[in-house]
């Protein structure tokens, strides 16, 4: 292998050595000019390689002369030694040479001129090459290159790359970026005073994010600086997260036409990627540009270029308004300001070392130098009297102070190495004859100085420069002059000012670039499969809030989501106010209920010795209006704020009530009946009819209600709960906590059993002496009272039950539940004191004593009443007259029980009825 490299090379020499041409310039200047070439005599020489010339087509090697990237960076190399060698403090008495080369920005190109650099260390042996003559062919002694300077594409760096380090040249970069030249053990000899694009790449990855993109394309020429370049940015975009890639597009090394075009509409596919990371040379910026201008996407593209692009003028030239907002990226540098006044001073008659020279003044000032200048047709003709920067513009290109920096990093590394080998002497020593390139490697990675620029240039193991950057952005002003402007800088981290930025017609606003638009607040991202960056928005629904980004979680029972649905906040707790619909008209019966069943007592306590209060039972009464009054007063506690006292009280006056009013109906509706029934059987009078009887029975029924509740105050003490699923509604704004008494509805049922279970008892009393006469003991108001409180009691269990998962339970319960106490309350009072208090009041002289019964005229008139309902049995329709007082005398005993019969007429022989005036105070119905 290393033998046909050699043989190669060998091969090459020759060629190159028969086609040189070289002639002596000017007898004052210590230079000689090569048709290709710059070469500068002393006593070391360095290599230079520079895109002098864009890349030829159709098979021609070179095109176009590129003033900036070309003649600027080349001036600065010559700059650059001219000052080195006029130093006495760098390099005392020893003159830096060179070797220039132009690579026409072409790698297999550079790759073939660079051979140039290895003739000197090539052994030739020409003995078999004659001439035409026969005589033996003079060859010119090849200049031995210790360094070079170069090159600017990193595809052109990689190329030479490899064969300089075949031959232990080191080789130092001003302007090549590629991650790839980083690898120390394949590019051993290459160092740069430019950083790597890996850290291009995070600055670039750093504005896109800062930007607030995600969603970007990449573009690249083919070579290494491209694809390395995006590959780089991509692998630091995957690790870091964030930013997707839409699409990644490659520009060939030879676009055929329309190439450009359909890159453009290639882009367009994914039109919200308006982000485009662009890793190209010139030539492509310029092309694409252009392209995107013709296919009316001026303004669309969001470009963000790297240092290839930087702030050079050539990409932008009449295609500023598709260029305008674009980012680039440049390392950090600063004008030097000698640099210019050198630049400027150059003329045809100073600057005759420079071959391309003439070549750029006539492009410079758009003229022509003879008959042999390089514009054919142009009509102007150079006078030599030209000034550049007073009769053309003139800006300094980036790369300058960075191709300076490179040859002062060789230069010293060189002086260190003098110094060491050459201790005390001046000029070149034999020790330095032969300069050892791995030696001079060693010194060149050892170099600490503040370079043109006052930056420091310093080298790390793999030969690469710090990161240092600066953010330009390409903007058009008031007055249409476009400019780049410096709108930050990236060391590490990403220092921008983005009130410096301005976009399409000066809009401040930064455009977007993105897959999907960010979601709203309370909702979460749901990604598209594979696609990290793109997502559709899902609301958190119901009690969900947006835990993160891509959560929505269901927030604590007792709370609900806020109005964003970001977070979670207490639920409003409520309870039943006095000012509610739902209260007020409960409490407005219970009032009235409560003044009607006062003045009853007041009335019958004032009229406690008449008939009327003695025949219904004074005790009895009294432990009913009792009743009736806890059923009216207990619409209070049931309304009022829950707490452990209101809660107690429910718990024992909800029943209780209801349990006074129907323990006391029930003792009198059994009452009635044993004695109509122990009648029908003898004469005797049952047992525990008298009054004091009655109330044993009625509290003995009482006091188990009582127990009852005292066992559930010992198993389950009071308390008061807040009930989060009452009122729990699908949406989240009108849920609401329930501050109440822990009373489950199995509770309320055992509670109001006991009561209910006597009602129900006392109905089927009722309806077993539902035939006795009306006027004997309150049977029949009795009877009606209870078959109104059942329906009422009948109403209220599907309306209490029912509304269960209604978000107004609360209200409707309560309100129903002391609305039927009320009810009950109200037609007890109502059948059974209302017609005797009005008698009482208004009518008083029918409250007077009548004529006492006896047990056995009581007994006579159950015993006929039976005989009666036989009788009627036996007449077919009903179509009878019955005459009851047939038999009697008119002296016997039961004449003032019985003065006589009123004759009824029915049409069924099953229904009687009977009506008895009895002339006693003592009465069942």
């Amino acid at each position: 292998m290393w033998f046909e490299i050699k043989r190669t090379a060998h091969k090459l020499s020759l060629r190159i050595s028969r086609i040189e041409k070289y002639f002596v310039s000017d007898p004052q200047l210590p230079l000689q000019e090569y048709a290709h070439s710059i070469r500068l005599d002393g006593d070391i020489m360095l290599g230079g390689l520079f895109p002098v010339h864009s890349r030829g087509e159709r098979g021609v090697p070179c095109g176009e002369l590129k003033k900036e990237k070309g003649i600027h960076r080349l001036e600065a190399m010559l700059f650059a030694i001219d000052l080195i060698n006029k130093d006495p403090e760098l390099l005392p008495n020893v003159t830096l040479g060179a070797r220039i080369l132009d690579t026409c920005s072409r790698d297999t190109y550079a790759l073939e001129q660079s051979l140039t650099f290895v003739q000197a260390l090539i052994e030739r042996d020409g003995s078999d090459v004659r001439c035409a003559n026969g005589d033996a062919p003079i060859f010119a002694k090849p200049d031995k290159v210790v360094g070079v300077i170069g090159a600017a594409a990193s595809s052109v760096s990689i190329m030479v790359a490899n064969i300089l380090r075949l031959f232990k040249i080191p080789q130092i970069s001003y302007a090549s970026t590629a991650p790839e030249l980083s690898d120390n053990t394949r590019y051993d000899f290459f160092s740069r005073v430019v950083p790597p694009d890996s850290y291009q790449a995070q600055a670039m990855l750093d504005i896109v994010t800062a930007m607030g993109w995600n969603y970007v394309s990449t573009l690249a020429s083919e070579g290494n600086y491209g694809e390395s370049g995006v590959e780089a940015f991509v692998q630091i975009s995957r690790e870091s997260g964030g930013v997707c890639i839409a699409q990644s597009l490659k520009i060939p090394r030879e676009p055929k036409p329309g190439e450009f075009d359909k890159l453009i509409l290639r882009l367009l596919e994914t039109s919200n990627a308006r982000a485009v990371i662009m890793f190209a040379n010139e030539d492509d910026i310029r092309r694409i540009l252009d392209a995107a201008k013709r296919n009316n996407q001026t303004g669309h593209f969001l470009w963000v270029g790297s240092d290839s692009w930087g702030s050079k003028i050539s990409p932008v030239v009449q295609q500023e308004r598709v260029a305008e907002g674009a980012i680039t990226i440049l390392p950090k540098r600063a004008s030097v300001d000698a640099f210019d006044r050198y630049f400027r001073s150059r003329s045809l008659s100073n600057n005759r070392r420079n071959v391309w020279f003439a070549e750029f003044w006539e492009e410079n000032f758009a003229c022509k130098l003879g008959m042999h200048g390089k514009r054919p047709g142009s009509p102007k003709k150079c006078t030599g009297l030209e000034k550049v920067g007073r009769d053309s513009t003139y800006e300094q290109e980036g790369k300058v102070q960075f191709v300076m920096d490179a040859v002062y990093a060789m230069a010293q590394a060189l002086h260190r190495m003098h110094r060491e080998l050459c201790s005390g002497n001046t000029g070149l020593c034999p020790r330095m004859y032969n300069i050892d390139g791995k030696e001079l490697l060693t010194f060149i990675r050892a170099v600490n100085f503040n370079g043109s620029a006052g930056t420091p240039v310093t080298f790390n193991e793999n030969g690469d420069a710090p990161g240092r950057y600066d953010i330009f952005q390409y903007q058009i002003n008031n007055r249409s002059t476009a400019e780049y402007k410096v709108i930050g800088h990236w060391t590490d981290q990403l220092h921008l000012n983005k009130d410096a930025m301005q976009w399409t017609s000066g809009d401040p606003s930064v455009p977007a670039s993105v897959c999907s638009l960010p979601c709203k607040m309370g909702e979460r991202k749901k990604v598209v499969k594979g696609v990290p960056c793109c997502w559709h928005c899902e609301r958190c629904e119901g009690y969900h809030f947006q835990a993160s980004e891509f959560i929505c979680e269901l927030c604590p029972y007792e709370q609900r989501p806020d109005q964003n649905h970001t977070g979670c906040q207490p639920i409003p707790i409520i309870k039943l106010e006095w000012h509610s619909p739902w209260a007020v008209v409960p409490v407005f019966i219970s009032v009235l209920g409560i003044l009607v069943t006062t003045f009853v007592i007041v009335t019958f306590v004032r009229y406690h010795d008449t008939p009327i209060v003695r025949a219904s039972g004074r005790e009895m009464s009294y432990v009913l209006l009792t009743g009736i009054f806890l059923c009216y007063a207990i619409t209070f506690p049931m309304i009022a704020a829950p707490d452990v006292a209101v809660c107690s009280i429910r718990r024992i006056f909800l029943g209780l009530g209801m349990c006074f009013s129907y323990a006391a109906l029930l003792t009198k509706t059994n009452r009635i009946h044993r004695i109509f029934e122990q009648g029908k059987k003898a004469v005797t009078a049952p047992r525990f009819i008298s009054p004091a009887s009655q109330l044993v029975i009625t509290f003995s029924l009482i006091s188990v209600q009582l127990l009852g509740v005292f066992v559930w105050f010992a198993t389950d003490p009071p308390h008061m709960v807040v009930d989060y699923g009452e009122q729990r509604t699908q949406d989240p704004e009108n849920a609401r906590g329930v501050l109440k008494c822990d009373i489950s509805d199995l509770s309320l049922i055992c509670s109001l059993g006991y009561s209910i279970l006597l009602m129900v008892t006392c109905t089927v009393y009722a309806i077993k002496t539902r035939g006795v006469p009306e006027t004997f003991n309150e049977a029949k108001p009795i009877g009606f009272t209870m078959y109104t409180t059942c329906i009422i009691w009948l109403a209220f269990i599907p309306i209490f039950f029912g509304t269960a998962q209604s978000a107004e339970r609360m209200y409707i319960q309560t309100a129903t539940l002391t609305i039927s106490l009320s009810l009950s309350a109200s037609v007890s009072l109502g059948m059974l004191y209302m017609p005797k208090v009005y008698i009482i009041i208004f009518h008083p002289e029918q409250n007077v004593p009548k004529r006492k019964r006896t047990f056995k005229a009581i007994v006579t008139v159950a015993t006929m009443s039976s005989k009666l309902s036989q009788l009627a049995s036996e007449r077919p329709n009903g179509e009878v007259k019955t005459e009851i007082c047939e038999g009697m005398d008119a002296s016997s005993e039961y004449k003032d029980v019985i003065p006589h019969f009123v004759t009824y007429y029915t049409t069924a022989p099953i229904f009687f009825t009977y009506k008895f005036i009895f002339v006693g105070g003592y009465s069942l119905c």
